[in-house]
């Protein structure tokens, strides 16, 4: 059972990853809880944290501008949208978001709407991560006096399986390494963060699974030119159109995986997403400025379990699902849920029993929307397989989602998030 420490009182030296010459240019500072990284997983922790009186400090390798800008998911179930207003963090969201209630299949040269909020009662939200972000930093920092220090370096977690851990960071003014003793770490910091690394190799175990395909992934600065969620399913390989506001539209193309954006061109890439979209009635794509180009290798990732000692990961530093099925941010609001409102449970009431559970609470969702995304990637990849058998097939599943309500009811589940209970 986790509980608080008691009290911390002088530095703790005895840690073989700490030395007395990391503390020489500062001193050392107390925090309950340090949460390392400013993303929406960061970011709703620590309003969760805030809004139940609980110390904490957030901290971010980049800058407030570069992660209210970045450019990053887009799609948030309803789920989600109804939690974040239930701590108070989405204020701005229902106003400015823009509610989808269908998306549409492409393939065989014709369009197969799939109207799934009419099958569950639930629907998909269109708001950007940036604008999240913007929000989740806001309410953190502006309106609930939370602390966020950019730029820091070099961050280290040191004592994870005492009682006393702690965060250490170099500051970008200073140069200075300083020290953070803590309660709990959240490590909240993403795919490519260190706090994932921290625990030991002998206490996880990480399942990875490489689809070994490739999407060109594009940002437009066009409107999109339908009103919902796009995906062509084509022998040439798989393209989906995703809105991202009014005049934002995010692309994607099938390609090989570890393609060099510079491989495509602006007519190349118009031209294969009017081929793999296309389809009879369908209004002509918007083409305009593509303002991004990179490739994404499709692969997964888990790692079990979620926590280690005083030191608990949430969303990508955790779990990495290809954006397949969008569920990436979505998990990673819903680790941050259970997250934050188990550290405030077991700091203000001393119940723990949040904690003890919060790994295993998460890997269920986890793995639900990993096998939902794995199905999803047969699905889109199938036809261009160059495989007949597997390309049959994979129309055949394709065909059953408009010819058989039970089919259609659970793909749309599934798709919405509403098959796993919050």
């Amino acid at each position: 059972m986790i509980s608080p420490s008691p009290h911390l009182d002088s530095p703790h030296l005895d840690s073989p990853h700490l030395d007395s010459a990391h503390l020489e240019s500062g001193p050392e500072e107390r925090r309950t809880v340090v949460v390392v990284g400013a993303g929406p997983a960061g970011l709703t922790v620590g309003g969760i944290l805030r809004a139940a009186s609980v110390d904490c400090v957030v901290l971010e390798t980049e800058s407030r501008q570069f992660i209210e800008t970045r450019p990053r998911a887009g799609v948030i179930e309803e789920w989600a949208v109804r939690e974040l207003g239930r701590r108070g963090l989405s204020e701005r969201l229902p106003e400015r978001a823009e509610a989808h209630s269908a998306c549409e299949f492409r393939f065989d040269g014709e369009r197969y709407r799939f109207p799934y909020a009419e099958l569950t009662g639930s629907r998909h939200y269109v708001y950007p991560q940036p604008l999240l972000v913007t929000d989740l930093v806001r309410e953190y920092a502006d309106v609930r006096g939370g602390e966020i220090r950019f730029g820091v370096r070099d961050v280290m977690l040191h004592d994870l399986d005492s009682d006393r851990p702690a965060v250490s960071y170099r500051c970008p003014r200073t140069g200075e390494r300083r020290l953070l003793r803590c309660d709990f770490v959240a490590g909240c910091d993403g795919a490519r963060g260190v706090t994932r690394d921290a625990i030991p190799a002998h206490a996880r175990r990480i399942a990875r699974q490489d689809d070994g395909i490739g999407w060109l992934a594009l940002l437009a600065e066009v409107p999109p030119s339908t009103d919902c969620v796009l995906f062509g399913v084509h022998p040439r390989g798989f393209a989906g159109q995703m809105p991202r506001g009014p005049e934002l539209t995010r692309f994607y193309l099938q390609c090989p995986p570890g393609d060099d954006p510079g491989n495509w061109p602006h007519d190349r890439v118009w031209t294969e997403l009017r081929e793999r979209l296309g389809a009879a009635g369908a209004p002509p794509l918007t083409e305009g400025r593509l303002v991004e180009k990179r490739v994404l290798d499709m692969h997964h990732y888990v790692v079990e379990p979620l926590a280690h000692g005083r030191l608990f990961l949430a969303g990508d530093a955790g779990h990495l699902v290809a954006p397949i099925a969008a569920k990436g941010m979505n998990l990673a609001l819903h680790d941050a849920f259970l997250l934050g409102d188990a550290l405030a449970a077991c700091v203000t009431k001393g119940d723990g029993s949040g904690l003890d559970g919060y790994s295993a609470a998460c890997l269920r969702r986890v793995w639900d929307y990993q096998e939902f995304s794995q199905w999803l990637s047969d699905i889109y990849h199938g036809v261009a397989s160059g495989d007949p058998f597997r390309a049959g097939t994979t129309l055949a599943r394709l065909r059953r989602l408009f010819t058989s309500p039970t089919a259609a009811a659970a793909f749309a589940e599934q798709y919405l998030g509403t098959a796993t209970a919050y």
